[in-house]
């Protein structure tokens, strides 16, 4: 709280406002206690200067993410600082170790992805910025460390966001010590679908919310001795029973009871049911909807959920069964009866009910009403059986059905427990508590009552958990603190629990009597807590009551206390449901012990509420508690809407404010030295020179102010309350006195100034007058001039033009004489060139006749000559030929015969479908044409036999002879007509059967000819078996040849006819055979008989067998040394690695690449890798990194696919890989592959000549093989680069603190040191990078590799720095800036030594943070448009990340602003349309550990060696095996 020395004219103050909560101002004047203010919305109000706080102007724009660090710890402060942090979607906050989270009502995925929770992973409290992750984290290291269980309590009224905190919470838990869970769901996964079913049983609309949860949810996660989640289980409190039966407008009772009325129809009517109206537990409260809620749905989503946990169909419809019956008891009324104190069911409609409520519960109707009505009295002398009044039955029904409700709740709980399944040996639990928050409405009653009681016990917990943190803190920095009071509530707690006085001792006391009323309970407690100043009676209500709580007074209706806290344990219901038909519900009540069946025991809901919480503090105590409370910042659920009152409210709810309240009570402002001495150094100057500790400077600024009271710990200053706005005072006048002597000196400087410029300006009047006299004098001098030059000028210009005139004349006249001269001697040279030519053509054409004649005699001699050499070399072709000429002449024609007949057979197959179809087509015309002209005749034979005998009727029916003559004649015409058509159609009728005759007879033809082409076909395919045997047989021939050649000839190299081994020698004699069946000796061609080798062979005596093992041995031999001799460091020859070459050599001679199985490429890679295996010597790493990687190389031009995989067992045979195989195929190829270059010295010169082969399988798997070690190689040096800077750039991030000596002026030695001191760790970076350069170097490492190492290295640079800058609000500082940007600084200096070669792009990997630095430092900020920022500035920043940066920064050097607020409403708009359209808005950058090339890419970048030239190790220097290794190319 203020006073009035801290208040002055011109402060900057708090005053309290109906709409706003608080408003800032600025005071205007002062009268006294009463001060005038003017506020920033206009207002002038006067207002007691013990109602003002002081406003902090220096706190940062963005607010602060501990309230602990507000120089002004006060309800306004803490107030402005979360709207502040809201504004900007900062919606976590600290206060000390308490979390308050602000619920956004909006999707902010960035700030719960995997990669945000690595960010807190191990991340010390306070060092990120406020997070939800921050303090499960703190609470999972404290159990691991202390082996203590933790306890996570989220409060905060509904809607504020506890459900998913309480989510998030458990998602980091599982992140950390995951386990899965049943059917591949974790335990957070089961926790949650879990919530449904409780929302559904356990949660009611109240005034604030219309999903309140009515109980208390703690969860606890189960971890084992390692950390690891071993189970979880739900543990429920507080359940409000008294709902089930009495609620009020506007709330409603619990869910599940109008989801069941919303069923579909056919589940109604089995249970009976009919809308909510017409039940008295619901239609108590005319609220039976929820806006934007359908029941229907709700139901079923929520039978869905009750499958997801476990709970199969029947149990369902046996919970439903249960609820449908708790809606009938309620609808069951009575009537008195005819004895005295006696009740019976009312009406008809009420035995419906209760015959429906019977059925439902599989119970008997009778027995239902007698429990109802009636009660057993157990007396020493016999068993009473007594029946209730109407009132008393009521009272019963109320309590049977509460009853029943509580049983099924814990049955529901219970379930799910067993479906998340628990860990009875678990050694240490985190357990998150999810409980209602204070409530305070316009009625309360007895719900309220219990749920304040409640946060009153939590209230007290959390008191005691902040003083503690008070006291730890104090004893931290070694200050004096037990004088200092705590503010405890156990007052209230008193008033409420103590026995036998307290509110619920009376309360259950007054149930048990049956008079007692709810006025003589309110007259009971006026009576009782008349004293107690926690305790209030209203003044116009007799049965109200207040109770002063923490969060402030609470005025409670006692009218239905007493039925609400009626809570019967009647024996008669418990014997009733427990002899139920149906086994659930009998569950549900499991026989009690014999001694308490008797009779029935009084309960109430109140003890049992009491009871409950006992549990639950004593789970409590043993737990190390950690705080989150959640806010809801308006009524209306939308984002960016931060309303104050509602809010403030909140915060005394929830405890926030009275946490303050004991920080106020010892020292609420804390300031390291440095920044006390930053902020307060100007009080003292004279304590900033000289005196190099910082702790006795602040205690000469204190004690120079005349303070009393604070204390000096080991590193902070503690100042009481009012302490921190007195320095302020101060400071702001020194500031203002200082201010006003800048004033003064600057209205001096401008009045000089404004003299200056006076004296100035006369001085340059009288020079403009002098000037113009000046220049009127020159002009008149210049006109004098003009004259005397345009008369000589003249002059010149007569005489020129006389003297031109005879010039011309004269040359004119020689003009004409010269030409003609000219061309004279033009004609007679002429006429000499032509006689030259004439002779020079006449001497060609007799010389070239000559030459002509000359050179066809010599080329007649030559063709002749060559024709005669040809023929000679042709018949030594031949000979040599017949060994395999004529198999392979053979072999081709056989080939060619087989595809020919091949081709023939389908040919002939193809021309016998298409003649039996064309036969067959015309078959069926041929017979269509006969049946239908056998038609025609017939038709036409019936037509001629009608005619006639028609002609015959009319002869007989013929008048006398007079007309007979007509009539016969025209008869006859008839007749004639009618047989010429029938010969046509004969002679038709004939032509036909020719025709068809004639298909017949080609149908016949068609057969005899299929008939003698499928012989012929048989017959083909005969032939073609016989000749692919045949072919079979040959090649089976050729392949042992070429075996047996293969043999020979390795003998005859590899040792001398005598048996011994050939001596090394710089020149070998190697036999090659080439195209033209010539033999190269020594690289010359000569040519020489088929059989000169002949000899050679000849001379070994050896079987073959025999021969073949000894070459195995040697073979063997020669692997063993090349392993052995590998397996050292072999150095590198003129910057080449020995290793790679002689690998690749022996391994091209020994052909290893083109041969079906070998073990050498496994020997060869088991030496690389024991000689990289567990090698922390990155030299070690950079040699073979260099080896494998030119080795690599080699390969990838050397080796090709082979083709063999795609062939058939056949064809496979006859591509052997023999050297006889090898010669044929090279043959049928190309001229130019078709020697043995495994032989030859000049084909291992340079790489442009090496041949490309074909590699089988195994070749293929070591390259593959040798892929894999290169990545791995690279990997862990990158990897091995990053750890050794990793620590290193965690101090890179923030500039280390300087020490005042830096501050004060004319330390040019200190500051040089300080600066030092600052780029200390980038300069340790830069050594670690330049280590690593020289080793690759030193090692030959290929620069590609070089550059792709160092760009991921600097992105990782990149996305360290950038993370840690948009994660923690101080490095978002100017300073800052200018510390990252030196360090930055430092790294540009050794990329431009280290040169482009080496580095190539890595110094634009840095381009992220490198902007993000530039922003941060750049000045006037507040003037930039978010194009120039997004456009100019930063343009690979995202939105996310600028919006960051600007809402973080804060300038600690000159006390500048960020950007504007209308950039920053631009950026959020354009955040949130990037949520909506779903674009990730994560704002982090993630580290690629990926290999950031292929083979292709490093063989393309490296330059063509010369293989040959590689001086072999000494170890195989002087072997035999090992020759090739000495051969050199000219």
């Amino acid at each position: 709280m203020a006073s009035t020395v801290n208040i002055i004219v011109g402060s900057h103050v708090w005053v309290e406002d109906s709409a706003l909560a608080w408003i800032d101002g600025e005071v205007t004047r002062i009268d006294g206690q009463n001060v005038h203010v003017q506020t920033t919305m206009g207002k002038k109000v006067v207002v007691s200067i013990l109602k003002i706080y002081p406003k902090d102007t220096e706190a940062p724009p963005g607010g602060v993410d501990d309230m602990t660090k507000l120089s002004y710890l006060h309800e306004p402060g803490v107030l402005q600082n979360l709207a502040t942090r809201y504004e900007l979607n900062e919606i976590y906050t600290y206060t000390g170790n308490i979390l308050i989270a602000v619920n956004p009502f909006q999707r902010l995925p960035h700030l719960y992805d995997t990669h945000m929770m690595e960010q807190y992973k191990g991340a010390a409290l306070g060092e990120l910025s406020p997070h939800v992750f921050a303090i499960a984290d703190v609470a999972y290291r404290a159990m691991l460390n202390e082996g203590k269980s933790n306890a996570i309590l989220v409060s905060g009224e509904s809607g504020a966001g506890k459900t998913e905190t309480t989510k998030m919470l458990m998602r980091y838990l599982a992140h950390l010590g995951g386990r899965s869970g049943v059917e591949g769901r974790t335990v957070e996964q089961q926790v949650l679908e879990s919530n449904p079913v409780l929302e559904a049983f356990g949660n009611a609309k109240t005034v604030r919310n219309n999903n309140s949860s009515r109980f208390g949810k703690f969860v606890e996660i189960q971890f084992d001795k390692h950390g690891r989640i071993s189970g979880a289980a739900i543990r429920t409190y507080l359940l409000e029973r008294s709902r089930v039966c009495q609620i009020s407008f506007p709330e409603r009772n619990y869910h599940c009871f109008y989801l069941l009325c919303a069923a579909p129809l056919e589940e109604r009517e089995k249970y009976k049911l009919g809308k909510p109206e017409s039940f008295h537990y619901l239609n108590q409260s005319s609220c039976y909807q929820l806006d934007g809620v359908d029941d229907s749905e709700e139901y079923l989503a929520t039978r869905r959920a009750m499958d997801v946990v476990g709970i199969s169909d029947e149990e369902q419809e046996s919970i439903f069964r249960v609820v449908a019956a708790i809606l009938h008891l309620g609808n069951i009324e009575f009537a008195k009866g005819e004895e005295i104190d006696s009740s019976v069911i009312k009406n008809e409609k009420s035995r419906f009910h209760m015959n429906t409520a019977a059925e439902l519960l599989k119970c008997d109707s009778k027995s239902l009403e007698n429990a109802l009505i009636q009660r057993v009295m157990v007396t020493p002398e016999e068993i009473i059986t007594r029946t209730l009044d109407p009132e008393g039955a009521l009272g019963s029904r109320d309590a049977f059905a509460k009853t029943i409700y509580s049983r099924l709740f814990d049955w529901i709980v219970e379930k799910i427990n067993i479906s998340i399944g628990q860990d009875p040996n678990s050694k240490a639990i985190i357990g998150v508590l999810d409980i209602y928050g204070f409530e305070s409405f316009k009625h309360n009653s007895f719900e309220q009552f219990c749920i304040n009681f409640t946060n009153e016990k939590l209230q007290q917990h959390f008191n005691q958990h902040v003083f503690k943190m008070e006291q730890e803190e104090y004893e931290k920095e070694k200050i004096e603190w037990s004088y200092i009071e705590f503010v405890d509530n156990q007052d209230v707690l008193d008033l409420i629990e103590k026995k036998p006085g307290g509110i619920i001792a009376l309360l259950d006391e007054a149930c048990m009597f049956p008079k007692s009323t709810h006025e003589t309970f309110a007259q009971k407690l006026y009576q009782t807590f008349v004293k107690n100043k926690r305790f209030i009676k209203p003044k116009l209500s007799r049965t109200n009551f207040t109770i002063s709580h923490y969060a402030g007074e609470v005025t409670y209706m006692a009218d239905l206390f007493l039925d609400k806290n009626k809570d019967y344990v009647v024996a008669e219901h418990q014997d009733l449901l427990t002899d139920s038909k149906c086994p659930f519900v009998a569950n549900l009540f499991p026989p009690l012990p014999e001694e308490s069946s008797k009779s029935s025991k009084f309960s109430s809901i109140g003890t049992r509420f009491k009871q409950q919480l006992q549990s639950l503090m004593e789970t409590l105590s043993s737990t190390e508690p950690h705080y989150i409370r959640c806010v809801k910042p308006n009524n209306v659920l939308k984002p960016a809407i931060f309303e104050n009152l509602n809010v403030i409210q909140q915060l005394r709810c929830g405890g926030v404010l009275e946490a303050i309240r004991i920080s106020c009570a010892g020292y609420p402002t804390r300031r390291t030295f440095d920044e006390f001495l930053l902020r307060f150094g100007v009080l003292a100057p004279e304590a900033l020179d000289g005196i190099p500790d910082d702790k006795v400077a602040c205690q000469m600024i204190l004690s120079k102010m005349g303070l009393k009271g604070y204390q000096l710990g080991r590193t902070k200053v503690f100042l009481r309350a009012g302490q921190m706005a007195e320095l302020d005072a101060r400071r702001t006048e020194v500031l203002g006195n200082a201010a006003k002597t800048i004033q003064r000196q600057v209205r001096t400087y401008i009045a000089r100034k404004e003299f200056f410029s006076l004296r100035q300006a006369a001085i340059q009047l009288q020079s403009c007058w002098r000037a113009i006299y000046a220049c009127k004098l020159y002009e008149e001098l210049r006109r004098e001039a003009a004259s005397l030059k345009i008369q000589k000028n003249y002059r010149c210009h007569i005489a020129q033009k006389s003297y031109l005139s005879v010039k011309r004349s004269s040359i004119m006249v020689q003009t004409g004489m010269r030409a003609m001269s000219a061309r004279n001697e033009f004609r007679f040279r002429k006429q000499t060139k032509a006689a030259t030519q004439i002779q020079a053509h006449w001497r060609c054409y007799k010389e070239y006749s000559y030459y002509r004649s000359l050179q066809k005699a010599a080329l007649n001699t030559q063709c002749g000559w060559r024709q005669r050499v040809a023929r000679r070399e042709l018949r030594k072709l031949k000979m040599a030929a017949r060994e395999t000429g004529a198999l392979k002449e053979a072999k081709d024609k056989l080939e060619k015969k087989v595809e020919e007949l091949t081709w023939r057979l389908q040919f002939e197959k193809r021309l016998r479908t298409e003649l039996e179809e064309t036969k067959a087509q015309e078959v069926s015309k041929l017979q269509e044409a006969l049946h239908s002209m056998q038609l025609q005749i017939e038709d036409a034979n019936a037509r001629v036999l009608k005619e006639r005998e028609a002609a015959r009727r009319a002869i007989e029916e013929a008048p006398p002879v007079i007309k007979e003559t007509p009539v016969m004649v025209q008869d006859t015409e008839k007749i004639d007509a009618l047989t010429l058509e029938v010969e046509s159609l004969k002679a038709s009728l004939l032509s036909e059967s020719e025709a068809a005759e004639n298909a017949r007879k080609a149908c016949k033809d068609a057969d005899a000819r299929n008939t003698e082409l499928s012989k012929k076909l048989e017959e083909t395919e005969v032939k073609v078996g016989q000749l692919q045997e045949t072919i079979q047989r040959l090649e089976e021939k050729l392949s042992n040849s070429e075996s047996e050649n293969q043999v020979l000839r390795q003998q005859s190299l590899t040792m001398s006819p005598t048996g011994k081994t050939i001596p090394a020698r710089p020149r070998t004699t190697v036999i090659q055979r080439t195209p033209e069946k010539a033999i190269i000796l020594n690289g010359e061609t000569k040519p020489t008989p088929d059989m000169a080798i002949t000899p050679l062979i000849a001379k070994e005596p050896e079987p073959e067998e025999k021969a073949q093992k000894s070459l195995n041995d040697k073979q063997q031999e020669n692997q063993d040394l090349l392993i052995q001799c590998i397996s050292q460091d072999l150095g590198f020859s003129d910057g080449k690695p020995v290793a790679a070459y002689i690998i690749y050599k022996c391994l091209l001679h020994w052909r290893s690449f083109e041969v079906e199985r070998t073990s050498v490429f496994d020997r060869v890679i088991g030496a690389i890798s024991s000689s990289i295996e567990g090698a922390d010597n990155n030299d070690i790493l950079g040699y073979w990194l260099c080896n494998i990687s030119s080795l690599l190389m080699l390969l990838q031009h050397t080796l090709k696919a082979s083709g063999a995989a795609n062939l058939t067992p056949q064809r496979r045979r006859s591509s052997s890989t023999s050297l006889f195989g090898r010669m044929s195929q090279g043959l049928r190829t190309s001229p130019q592959s078709a020697g043995l270059p495994f032989l030859n010295s000049r084909m291992l010169g340079r790489l442009d000549d090496l041949r490309q082969v074909e590699a089988k399988y195994p070749a293929l798997l070591f390259k593959q093989q040798l892929t894999a070690f290169l990545e791995k190689i690279y990997g862990m040096i990158r990897d091995n680069l990053k750890k050794e800077i990793s620590p290193l750039l965690g101090l890179c991030i923030q500039a280390p603190r300087t020490s005042r000596s830096s501050l004060v002026k004319g330390r040019s030695h200190a500051n040089a040191g300080a600066q030092q001191a600052l780029i200390a760790h980038w300069q340790s970076i830069v050594k670690s990078l330049d280590v690593y350069m020289k080793i690759m170097k030193a090692n030959y490492v290929p620069s590609f590799l070089i550059r792709k190492v160092f760009s991921q290295v600097f992105s990782f640079i990149n996305v360290q720095l950038l993370n840690s800058l948009l994660l923690r609000r101080e490095c978002c500082s100017f300073s800052n800036g200018e510390y990252v940007k030196a360090g930055l600084a430092e790294l540009e200096q050794w990329c431009c030594y280290a040169t482009e070669e080496y580095i190539g792009l890595a110094w634009d990997e840095l381009k992220h943070i490198r902007q993000a630095v530039g922003f941060l430092v750049i000045h006037q900020k507040p003037k930039k448009t978010l194009s120039e920022i997004t456009d100019e500035l930063c343009p690979v920043l995202s939105i996310q990340q600028l919006y960051r940066i600007s809402t973080m920064y804060w300038d600690d050097k000159y006390g500048t602003h960020s950007v504007s607020s209308n950039v920053i409403s631009r950026m959020r708009s354009m955040m949130t349309d990037d949520a909506n359209n779903a674009i990730s808005s994560s704002f982090l950058l993630d580290d690629d550990s990926s290999i950031p090339f292929s083979v292709d890419d490093l063989s393309k970048s490296m330059q063509m060696v010369e293989v040959a030239h590689i001086e072999p190790p000494p170890l195989i220097r002087e072997n035999s095996g090992f020759v090739f290794l000495h051969q050199r190319s000219d």
